[in-house]
């Protein structure tokens, strides 16, 4: 994964109001913990902790940095973690409460916090879930709450995080769609006519385009500053290039150029997984309970798989995905 240097003093978001106190939860024993040997000490003592997501492999899926304890750091304390860890985004826990199994996240990438990021809870949940045993945990997070089932599968903790509603409008083409494809390199005859463009809404804003040709998105090469200059404008945290493999299943390939963010790339993207199943939803293709396979980072050597439950009657929308612990030499 290739990182931008980060810009000084990003605009934080506001802080929400914190409770007083909360006991620090006791570490029971318990057969689903899973050892960490990736643990990072960031300067000022901060404890990292590294897994990547939606994978079973820690040389696949998209690394993640989790903060278990972060209730004494301030923003710009979890900007600078954020930036020396240097993966698309480091979670961090700002509150919990142990016996009601509920924390509050918050999510920072090297550039600046981000209101939601998928893989970064799939990461922090299959933590807790080695340290404190399986179950449902809830976190409250900038776009509301998230709730997360964890259970051993096959020896490892597979979490599954049921989205805020997830909604889809068509992308406005003058000053959306043509400025984007300028930045990609690619002309309106690359995209799929099955898969029009859209803004997509899962907790923050991705737009996504489909595209006719696997090859040419393989060969995704992108003005980084183009591109970056266009999301900061519409307030869009990736764009969620998509290919069918074919009509007549919903499985796809995925790639999320993330300049925003200060990385070229995401290798797993669990809250444009989240954005897409609305997109699907919006396009009528959900009319019957179904799952969804995204296969992400497979063209930056990182492959992910990414599982989207939907339901016809339900705008949420569940991403299911497995996540390991990274050894110290793979930071």
């Amino acid at each position: 994964m290739t990182t931008q240097t980060p810009p000084t003093g990003p605009s934080p978001l506001p802080n929400t109001d914190e409770p007083d106190t909360f006991e620090s939860p006791e570490t029971p024993e318990t057969p689903d913990a899973i050892e960490n040997p990736g643990t990072l000490q960031s300067p000022g003592t901060v404890e990292v902790l590294r897994y990547s997501a939606f994978t079973t492999d820690p040389a696949g899926g998209n690394p993640a940095g989790v903060v278990l304890d972060a209730e004494g750091l301030d923003d710009a304390r979890m900007l600078a973690v954020a930036a020396e860890v240097g993966y698309s985004e480091t979670a961090f826990i700002t509150a919990h409460d142990a016996a009601a199994r509920r924390y509050r996240l918050r999510y920072f990438s090297p550039r600046a916090e981000v209101a939601f990021c998928g893989h970064a809870t799939i990461a922090t949940a299959v933590a807790l879930a080695a340290r404190t045993g399986t179950g449902e945990l809830l976190f409250d997070t900038p776009v509301g709450e998230i709730r997360v089932g964890t259970a051993l599968v096959d020896g490892l903790v597979r979490a599954t995080l049921t989205s805020v509603p997830a909604h889809s409008r068509p992308a406005e083409n003058s000053t959306q769609v043509e400025p984007v494809l300028r930045a990609l390199r690619w002309t309106r005859a690359d995209l799929d006519d099955s898969l029009p463009p859209h803004i997509a809404f899962g907790g923050n804003d991705h737009l996504v385009l489909g595209v006719r040709s696997r090859a040419q998105l393989a060969a995704l090469d992108y003005d980084f500053d183009a591109l970056h200059d266009i999301m900061r404008h519409h307030g869009w945290t990736t764009v969620h290039l998509v290919h069918r493999a074919a009509s007549d299943r919903l499985d796809f390939h995925a790639r999320d150029p993330f300049p925003v963010g200060g990385v070229v790339e995401d290798p797993a993207t669990g809250a444009a997984a989240a954005a897409f199943g609305g997109y699907l939803r919006a396009l009528g293709l959900v009319t019957e309970p179904l799952r969804v396979h995204i296969r992400q980072g497979e063209d930056m050597g990182r492959p992910s798989d990414l599982y989207v439950d939907l339901h016809p009657d339900d705008p949420r929308v569940r991403v299911s995905g497995q996540a390991v612990p990274l050894p110290a030499q793979g930071r």
